[in-house]
């Protein structure tokens, strides 16, 4: 069950936090050099670690708050919109999207050999990625030659994984595993992916155990992987409570660059479809003026703790329902996306 908390009275790095509310981590604890409290950041320090320890007096420097989570995110959202305005948070999240876009290019060019990317479902991580990686391979599907780049989405075994990495184990070829968290929960499929992500120079990999598939594919059982990987995934590695995989993926964060796009809370998803409709792609294949489009917008924004999910698919939805049924788009959109009351 989750827990909150209200702090009367406590700083983070000398931010005053009395009146603001967290998911609580861990209770008071007490050091040589301070006395303070663990509690989930949510955005409200933008830059920070999504763990924060906030600085206080003794336990009766905060109290148990009964609210329920959904007056709880209510209650952050405005406590962060007191400390970043939207346009700030706005600029913020595009910095981090075309942070993206720049290390995918490094990382299909090999000047990056790996890449972890954090992130909730639906924001547009894994599309920005495959752009990057089709247009890498748009000159080999040209000239005919053998495609350097492989999108492995979903569950992947173990001995799937080692067959795919030596496929793709040449310089200048690229792996995007896409929504493969199974992997994290096989620990031979762990291993290796710790062995393809490894930033030393000789990336050596091996199965070990006997495999007929392996064999008859003519794959050794032993290769150098000199390609890169970029994978991506729903977790976000500094929030996993089993400590046995904190330690793995601790493991994994040590190898390779690590990628968090800062979208913990839901006025960071809104925010996030905010800007690609202000890009001008959120509603391209769409006959939209302005005034429709923020029409579909604040519908979102209005209704975000009732649809089922908040994400640019979401609004896609909407826009669908918007076109199709222009005088009441609204009802169809409440019957159709939403949750149940």
């Amino acid at each position: 069950m989750t827990t909150y908390i209200e702090i009367n009275e406590g700083t983070y790095r000398k931010q005053n936090c009395a009146g603001m509310t967290f998911e609580l981590v861990k209770q008071f604890e007490r050091t040589d050099k301070s006395n303070f409290v663990t509690v989930r950041n949510g955005g409200r320090f933008p830059n920070c670690p999504d763990t924060i320890r906030i600085t206080v007096e003794g336990p009766m420097s905060y109290q148990f708050t009964t609210e329920s989570s959904e007056s709880v995110q209510n209650i952050v959202e405005a406590e962060i919109r007191t400390t970043e305005s939207d346009e700030d948070a706005i600029a913020r999240i595009r910095e981090r999207f075309e942070i993206l876009t720049e290390m995918t290019k490094a990382t299909a060019s090999g000047n990056i050999r790996a890449m972890i990317v954090s992130g909730p479902p639906g924001v547009g991580k894994s599309f920005g990625v495959e752009q990057e990686i089709e247009k890498h391979t748009l000159l080999d599907q040209l000239a005919g030659r053998p495609v350097r780049a492989e999108v492995v989405k979903g569950s992947a075994t173990a001995l799937g994984l080692y067959s795919t990495l030596y496929k793709y184990s040449d310089d200048n070829c690229v792996v995007v595993f896409d929504d493969c968290d199974s992997i994290l929960l096989d620990d031979v499929a762990l291993n290796l992916l710790k062995g393809a992500l490894d930033s030393g120079k000789s990336r050596k990999i091996s199965w070990l155990a006997d495999s007929n598939l392996l064999r008859r594919e003519g794959i050794p059982d032993t290769f150098h992987f000199k390609g890169s990987v970029i994978f991506i995934t729903n977790l976000k590695f500094d929030t996993m409570k089993s400590q046995k995989l904190r330690d793995h993926l601790d493991a994994l964060q040590s190898r390779c660059h690590y990628l968090d796009l800062t979208l913990d809370t839901m006025r960071d998803k809104i925010l996030r479809i905010k800007q690609i409709a202000q890009d001008g792609e959120l509603f391209r294949d769409y006959d939209f003026d302005q005034v429709q489009q923020n029409q579909i917008l604040s519908f979102m924004d209005e209704n975000k703790n009732k649809l089922r999910e908040m994400s640019l698919r979401m609004a896609l939805k909407i826009a669908d329902l918007r076109q199709s049924f222009p005088e009441n788009w609204e009802k169809m959109a409440r019957t159709t996306c939403m949750k149940p009351a």
